[in-house]
């Protein structure tokens, strides 16, 4: 939904909203329907109750070599599962706020300059917007998935269908790590995509993009693998699928193809000094997304696990200084204390060669399997150290909490709380010794007076240390709860009315 950091002289982009906010790209008014249309929609689907119709079954036959993909089939059989996500909510604008043109030196020095405009003051405080995204579905029952930057922010998501029916969407968890998110409609017998398996994609092989860029939707691009296992930088646990495929803004969450019509990944950056497609696009692998869609259905979170060092690739002369013929491996840059990491002897100048028996090309391999692993698991790592090899078994640690799954924190959304667990320095700065950490309060929690940055502390009584301990103290549907929060150094009980 927006802009990436710039790196270099390009743009890392995350292609997901067509945000229509002071600080994002404008939709034409042409491409938008009437809200009072959209809002009739959806709420005839809802009511109606009536499931979507499964599109006749249309055979996409494996890919004989040498010959060129049916798209037309492909799109066929699997676009009715392929849907748009529209997104609105108040999100604060970044960029210069407040202050006046005579007090900003930048302005008195570019003023007399030709072409200039002038600063406009931005707008204080959050501001609305709204934003498309794409997505698909991989469950008859309603289960979507998407990117997290599509519903980053969102207040009220809307899932739209093929047949243009319309549903409000619930987002049942969403993971920054991987930007991945999964969202349920209510609703059955819908089309679903079929799922593939992106470690059997090849550099080369035929692929197909369908979502809804600008807002056009249902539409499709065709390119092929450029390169797979790309690391970007800040998305180091993603192993991305690299493709010529066009993809722009708004066709961020929406599936990658390949050549038998099976969906291997999903599209989520692009890699662009103009804003839009310049033949670089990124997709997060299937098995990845998969992963993450396990864990938020199954436990209502996502745990990363953490080998606690920084890692960098190795470059010739560094090789040889370390005395290897190759210059393959994760070089061990630092070690954070009490880590994984430091517990199981590793150093810095150690280079890991192997993890579990697999070479290591380089850091983003590493990075990679850590990330996608399980807190407590075990794994073997072989470490080039004073010209000598050594083996160690690491068994790894739990990744800080601001990086896992932002998850609602109540069943059904009743409460109307976006919640995490607080890290070890939150706990130290708020004086408890347990809690959730508030950051988005919206429906009943936030009528009631809750705020994005309170602690909840306990539920009816009960502490609230996890996500799962919310959500049981709600799993009756009470009519009233009593949330007992921390702000500003103290504590205060906030009845809340669910009925």
């Amino acid at each position: 939904m927006t802009k990436r950091t710039l790196i270099a002289a390009a743009a890392a982009l995350a292609i997901g909203g067509l945000g229509v906010s002071a600080d994002a790209w404008t939709l034409p008014s042409w491409l938008h329907r009437p809200a009072d249309v959209a809002q009739n929609d959806t709420t005839v689907a809802a009511a109606s109750g009536t499931a979507a119709a499964a599109p006749a079954a249309v055979n996409v036959a494996p890919l004989p070599p040498g010959s060129v993909p049916n798209y037309a089939a492909i799109v066929k059989a699997e676009g009715p599962a392929v849907v748009g996500v529209m997104v609105s909510g108040l999100r604060t604008p970044q960029g210069m706020s407040g202050v006046s043109p005579d007090q900003d030196p930048f302005y008195q020095f570019f003023r007399g300059l030709p072409g200039f405009r002038g600063f406009q003051m931005m707008p204080q405080g959050p501001q609305p917007f709204r934003g498309q995204g794409s997505g698909f579905i991989v469950s008859s029952d309603g289960l979507v998935l998407t990117n997290a930057h599509v519903v980053r922010d969102a207040k009220q998501v809307t899932v739209k269908l093929s047949d243009r029916r319309e549903f409000k969407a619930k987002v049942l968890g969403s993971d920054t790590a991987t930007d991945i998110a999964v969202l349920k409609i209510d609703a059955k017998g819908l089309p679903t995509v079929t799922l593939g398996d992106s470690r059997a994609v090849h550099v080369g092989d035929y692929v197909l993009a369908i979502g809804a860029p600008y807002g056009f939707e249902q539409t499709a691009t065709q390119g092929i693998v450029s390169a797979k296992g790309r690391s970007l930088p800040g998305e180091s646990v993603v192993p991305f699928i690299q493709t010529d495929a066009a993809v722009n803004p708004g066709n961020s969450g929406g599936p990658l193809f390949d050549a038998a019509g099976r969906v291997v990944g999903i599209n989520a950056q692009i890699f662009s000094q103009s804003g839009g497609f310049q033949g670089v696009a990124f997709a997060i692998p299937i098995d990845v997304a998969l992963n993450v869609k396990s864990q938020i259905v199954e436990h209502g979170q996502v745990e990363h696990a953490r080998l606690g060092v920084m890692l960098q690739d190795l470059s010739a002369p560094l090789a040889d200084s370390f005395g290897l013929k190759a210059p393959d491996g994760a070089l061990v840059a630092s070690v954070s204390p009490d880590s994984a990491a430091a517990k199981a002897g590793l150093k810095a100048g150690d280079v890991i060669t192997q993890l579990d028996g697999q070479q290591v090309q380089t850091a983003g391999d590493i990075s990679t399997r850590v990330g996608m692993a399980r807190p407590g698991e075990h794994i073997k790592l072989t470490v080039w150290r004073d010209r000598t090899q050594h083996d160690m078994q690491v068994t790894l640690g739990k990744a800080q909490p601001d990086k896992e799954a932002k998850v609602a924190a109540a069943e059904g959304g009743a409460l109307g709380l976006t919640v995490r667990p607080l890290n070890h320095d939150e706990q130290e700065s708020a004086g408890v010794d347990h809690g959730l950490l508030v950051e988005q309060a919206q429906g009943p929690a936030q009528l009631a007076g809750v705020q994005p940055g309170d602690v909840l502390l306990a539920v009816n009584g009960k502490p609230a240390k996890s996500v799962d301990q919310v959500r049981e103290a709600l799993r009756n549907h009470p009519a009233h709860v009593a949330l007992l929060v921390a702000r500003d150094g103290q504590q205060i009980f906030i009845p809340v009315d669910l009925g």
